[in-house]
């Protein structure tokens, strides 16, 4: 009787890399600058949560802004 062989599914074990903070926003800026958009609509808001809308209340309340 023959062996059978099996593919087993490989996922990658690497480990990702650490980018410093400073970094990644100097690379999203880069991007953005090269599609040309700069600004980005906010989330108009419609549609959270009674929960979320008391957290932003008491955020805006303590003097946080959002």
């Amino acid at each position: 009787m023959k062996a059978q062989a099996t593919m087993a599914s490989q996922t990658s074990r690497a480990k990702p890399k650490a980018v410093p903070l400073a970094e990644f926003v100097a690379d999203i800026d880069r991007r953005r600058a090269e599609t040309g958009i700069t600004e980005l609509p906010r989330n108009s808001g419609k549609r959270r949560t009674a929960s979320k809308r008391a957290l932003l209340k008491a955020i805006e309340d303590a003097g946080g802004k959002w």
